[in-house]
């Protein structure tokens, strides 16, 4: 499975650590041992689907635990009961700056 993920805490942060509430969520994928990549505006993980889904809500329950009013995620999963089903880097390998193979 692959899940994209944005998190849109009130507010992001604290004041000296503007962004403190947003990185609480990425931490939350970091430390679960998925594949993962962070870009500008969400982050994109794959696993399991039970762990996809468990890590999903850990992060956006973890902007709330980290001090956030409130919090509105934004998530897309993806699943396939192919043989080979498609992958974060069969995704996008083409479209990546440093001329990654597909």
């Amino acid at each position: 499975m692959i899940v994209e993920i944005e998190c849109l805490p009130r507010p992001y942060g604290e004041p000296g650590a503007p962004y403190s509430f947003v990185e609480a969520a990425i931490r939350v994928i970091q430390e679960s041992g998925l594949k993962y990549e962070v870009s500008a505006l969400g982050t994109t993980f794959e696993g399991e689907p039970e762990e996809a889904w468990r890590v999903a809500r850990e992060a956006h329950e973890a902007c709330l635990a980290a001090g956030a009013e409130s919090v509105l995620t934004i998530v897309k999963f993806s699943q396939s009961r192919m043989p080979n089903p498609p992958t974060m880097e069969s995704l996008t390998a083409k479209f990546r700056q440093d001329g990654g193979a597909a």
